[in-house]
């Protein structure tokens, strides 16, 4: 506190030297003018005195035979005359300060964790629905209201907090991950599915779990044919049909079948070439509004452009969007090129490679395989024929006929 009122007051930092400083300092305490911070500095002194006390040195001064130089000048009656001549700076701190207060009353960011099962497109497009954006006023939000449409409108969500920190706002949610409960008669409701083949080929294995099987190991099946129905018999003692349950046909199945690939590879093509000439553009961007000019022409007949983008550490803090950056436009010609015969080869190969490889992820396997490669020509052709074994049967509505009743 009694350095702050010395810096409202004002106060010298002098140097005392000449024939007698020490009686300089014994005159000054009898006459009750506080020195301090006082230190040795050659044949003389240097201490502090207040603005009001230094006034008063004079006739002390002249007595003890010394000089009195003023070495600093501190506090408040020394800069407010500065400032005054540097009207600019104050403005640009005000300004500064007004809009650091202001931003405050704005949501600048919105950040929501939690969620897995519903994506973030659908959780933003819902916070647009309820008019909750960036850049709105925190007035207009109404936390317990949010909090409530996010449980109705999303029936997965079992856990909702919602809370302002800062000029952000974060949403975090907690969805249902428990397991699907069964019926008490152990079937699950369903609308019956059936299993059907996807493509033509033999049944080489066969395991049913759910569902009646129509087809056995050995069988050649067409596309589309039923191999498992989801809808299962129920006989009375007599041998009479009483019934139909419908279920989801579950089974491992398996059918060998030919494929085909080809891949096509012109030898000649085009790659771009830099030339080594830039131009850069700066621009300024807050939030999705106001943008830096881009140039009305185009710099240069063929070009490519590089974005570069930052945001000032004062306004991430605040989570405002503003961010500066510069466009590169960096200009290239096509240049006509031509693969040699190896080098057509290898690309061909190496997209064969690829085709088997996400064929062993899908749980294919190649029993057989012819492939070659027409080098007739303007362009290199390959065609690969392969007999696999795929597993197979996808999911298709259950005819359920006149006679079904569902449980």
């Amino acid at each position: 506190m009694l350095e702050f009122l010395k810096y409202i007051r004002g106060y010298l930092r002098i140097r005392v030297y000449g024939f007698s400083p020490e009686r300089f300092m014994n005159l000054c305490s009898n006459k009750d003018i506080l020195l301090w911070d006082i230190e040795q500095a050659g044949d003389g002194y240097v201490m502090c005195i207040s603005l009001r006390s230094f006034y008063k040195l004079k006739n002390i001064a002249r007595k003890t035979g010394t000089r009195v130089v003023i070495q600093e000048r501190c506090g408040l009656p020394f800069f407010v005359p500065i400032m005054r001549k540097r009207w600019v700076f104050l403005a640009g701190l005000l300004m500064a300060v007004i809009f650091w207060y202001v931003s405050g009353w704005f949501v600048w960011d919105i950040s929501v964790t939690g969620n897995y099962q519903i994506t973030t497109d659908q959780m933003e497009a819902f916070l647009q629905e309820q008019n909750i954006r960036e850049g709105m006023r925190k007035d207009d939000l109404n936390i317990g209201e949010l909090e409530k449409e996010i449980r109705r409108n999303f029936a997965q969500v079992t856990w909702t907090s919602i809370r302002l920190d800062g000029t952000k706002l974060l949403i975090s949610v907690k969805e249902n991950d428990a397991p699907i409960l069964q019926s008490t008669d152990g079937a699950q409701e369903t609308e019956g599915t059936d299993l059907v083949a996807e493509f033509d080929g033999t049944i080489v294995s066969m395991v049913v779990r759910k569902g009646v099987p129509q087809v056995r190991i050995g069988d050649v099946v067409k596309e589309g044919t039923v191999l498992v129905d989801g809808k299962v018999p129920i006989y009375n003692e007599d041998a009479t049909l009483r019934e139909y349950i419908l279920t989801d046909a579950d089974a491992d199945i398996v059918i060998e079948h030919t494929m085909s690939f080809r891949a096509t590879l012109p030898l000649d093509y085009i790659e771009r070439e830099y030339t080594g000439r830039e131009k850069k553009q700066t621009f300024l961007r807050a939030g999705d509004g106001f943008e830096g000019k881009l140039p009305k022409e185009r710099p240069y007949l063929m070009y490519d452009r590089v974005m570069k983008q930052s945001r000032p550490r004062f306004f991430e803090k605040l989570n405002i969007p503003v961010y500066w950056g510069s466009y590169t436009y960096r200009e290239y010609q096509n240049v006509e090129h031509v693969y040699t015969s190896e080098e057509a080869e290898s690309i061909l190969n190496e997209n064969l490679s690829l085709f088997l490889q996400t064929l062993e992820e899908k749980g294919v396997q190649i029993i057989e395989k012819d492939v070659k490669i027409d080098t007739s020509g303007s362009e290199r052709i390959l065609q690969g024929e392969f007999l696999v074994q795929e597993p197979a049967g996808k999911r298709a509505a259950t005819d359920r006929g006149e006679e079904t009743v569902e449980k």
